[in-house]
């Protein structure tokens, strides 16, 4: 995870990320002051429940608002490979940092043995961000994408190519000033869970491809738990899986709130829920706690 040092609205991204609000009432010292207070809360709070976090702080020599969302630009795999992602937004790219890298293997011990870079793919305008785009089923070998701006088709089928994976990809919507366009990021609308999956179907209009995925969520034997979009408008789709003492589900407080008492007793038949409120970060980051959380799948050495 990163402790932002600089964390704001980004005008660069809030062209298709509708979630963003700029808080032209808050100073951007408060803007840091409130978003490293949730950010400092979120993180002791999976700590006191068992959970590793690893934190570093953002980079004091770049302007990254962004980089409390380390998930986008990494993704770390049980073969011991780092892959690194192509971003959106320019300024996004200065996120990729190699000294993380470096640190995770020489402080921490991770085996990483090998990096997959994407990166390069930005000068031809193609993007893919990580676990943004890619909703990984690692036990099954499944990769689920949201084409959009942000994920590209082409890119998808290469990830898949060199980790092995089978692709389902599809479109998903949400309606902004009654106009339907794509959402940008794959995992504000859908969680795969080790024997379950939270999943906005209704924001897939294509039926064959909604059909697509029920099917293959239902051929891996994962419960689907539906959300609405509205409930996707307030980050209940943006959900992590982690371990700790034990297992359990990790969102934010406006997303708990929004999910109504069937749901939210069905998640908890399966595995707690933590949740922490990060109210400002989603505000104006329009990311929420799956964002905020790079999980590494490296063994030790």
């Amino acid at each position: 995870m990163i402790e932002p040092t600089c964390f704001g609205f980004n005008s660069q991204t809030a062209v298709n990320n509708y979630y963003q609000q700029s808080l032209s009432e808050l100073t951007p010292s408060k803007i840091q002051q409130k978003a490293l207070a949730e950010f400092s809360v979120f993180v002791e709070k999976l700590k006191e429940n068992g959970v590793n976090v690893i934190t570093v702080k953002s980079s004091l020599k770049q302007k990254t608002p962004d980089a409390i969302f380390p998930n986008n630009w990494v993704s770390f795999h049980e073969n011991g490979t780092v892959a690194l992602y192509p971003m959106f937004a320019p300024n996004r790219r200065l996120e990729r940092r190699d000294d993380i890298i470096q640190l995770l293997k020489t402080q921490y011990n991770f085996k990483i043995t090998n990096i997959q870079d994407y990166s390069k793919q930005e000068k031809n305008n193609l993007f893919l961000e990580g676990t943004g785009s890619l909703i990984l089923d690692r036990e099954n070998k499944i990769c689920y994408a949201a084409i959009s701006e942000r994920t590209s088709l082409n890119l998808v089928l290469k990830f898949c190519e060199d980790f092995s994976y089978s692709a389902v990809y599809f479109t998903a919507y949400q309606t902004v000033k009654n106009k339907r366009l794509p959402i940008y990021h794959t995992n504000v609308m859908l969680c795969i869970a080790d024997h379950y999956a939270i999943v906005c179907l209704d924001a897939i209009d294509n039926q064959l491809e909604r059909q697509k995925i029920q099917d293959s969520l239902l051929k891996s034997r994962k419960k689907i738990i539906e959300i609405s979009e509205n409930q996707v408008n307030q980050f209940a789709g943006n959900m992590l899986q982690v371990i700790g003492d034990k297992t359990y589900l990790v969102m934010s407080t406006r997303a708990y709130n929004s999910l109504n008492e069937n749901q939210k007793n069905t998640i908890s038949n399966f595995n707690p829920i933590l949740h922490s409120n990060l109210e400002t970060i989603e505000k104006i980051g329009g990311g929420s706690a799956r964002c905020m959380m790079a999980e590494i799948f490296c063994s030790l050495l």
